[in-house]
């Protein structure tokens, strides 16, 4: 539900160019950040819609529910969080393609690069039309149940078909385009887009992708097979997991943040989205930089 500022109206939001602001729970921090930043686009004509975490530090500013907040057209999402909470937007605004202006406030920050303290130069690169928009591809997954769809998933970084909570491996079978790739004995399978290669994929040993490669990767989980490693596939690809024997039960993991329960048989078709994340920078170097400070990729 909407909550207006004091004396506001509705209809004021018809005049105004949106910016929504979704905050990390928490941060003890955006009781400083938040004021300001509020004021800041107040200043320069923009209207502040809120998240109900955000809400919590600015009772005098809008907020409604993170779910709806696409329904009011913002014209620019600013995330005060971490990588997860970049996740859980991307996955919200999915469909409006809506940039997000992120800012590391969590604790590794790989895909939230901007720092606070180029927050300001970053808004101003924005306003003024001098920045870029990294587009990211995100991943589609299909639950299909006695040949029938169960549900639909949208992933900026990876889905994960994997076993229950039992410490005993499942047994799983990929398939590529119709075609089988391999049957086996893990605990479960990734696949990933090429901003989630830098996620639980490199934690896999997986390969690292840069973002602009048409790719997925397919990554078995502690598989039982000393030869069976990842595989890199066409972007346009359609792949299929399917869990043919599981301790107790499966779990499809999107995102790391949203768990569906998978029953024998189960397959999860992944292909890429029709949907990108477009996300604004200032510079195109970040990928790399980010591997190497965050990552210590290269290092002697």
């Amino acid at each position: 539900m909407m909550r207006h500022a004091p004396g506001s109206h509705p209809l004021h939001w018809d005049r105004m160019v949106r910016v929504a602001i979704v905050c990390k729970s928490q941060k003890e921090e955006l009781a400083r950040i938040l004021p300001e930043l509020i004021g800041w686009l107040r200043q320069r004509g923009y209207d502040p819609l809120l998240d109900h975490e955000g809400g919590a530090y600015c009772p005098d500013a809008p907020v409604v529910d993170r779910a709806e907040m696409p329904a009011y057209g913002p014209g620019l999402v600013i995330v005060l969080g971490g990588d997860g909470t970049l996740l859980s937007v991307a996955r919200i605004f999915a469909a409006t393609g809506t940039p997000i202006l992120s800012v590391n406030l969590g604790f590794l920050g790989f895909l939230t690069e901007i720092r606070l303290s180029d927050l300001y130069t970053t808004l101003e690169g924005w306003c003024s039309d001098c920045h870029s928009l990294d587009a990211r591809v995100m991943l589609q997954a299909t639950v299909w149940r006695d040949g029938v769809l169960h549900s639909t998933h949208e992933a900026l970084n990876d889905v994960v078909v994997s076993k229950g909570d039992i410490a005993r491996m499942g047994d799983f079978a990929v398939e590529l385009d119709g075609k089988m790739v391999a049957r086996f004995r893990a605990d479960g399978v990734i696949v990933s887009t090429p901003t989630g290669s830098t996620a639980y994929t490199l934690a896999a040993n997986g390969p690292i992708l840069t973002p602009d490669v048409d790719a997925m990767v397919v990554t078995p989980i502690c598989p039982h097979l000393l030869t069976l490693r990842p595989i890199v596939v066409r972007g346009d690809a359609l792949l299929m997991v399917r869990v043919e024997g599981v301790p107790n039960h499966g779990l499809l993991t999107v995102d790391g943040q949203k768990a569906i329960e998978l029953h024998l048989g189960d397959e999860v078709r992944c292909k890429r989205s029709t949907h990108t994340v477009n996300l604004v920078r200032l510079s195109e170097s970040g990928f790399f930089e980010a591997l190497r400070s965050k990552l210590s990729w290269g290092e002697r």
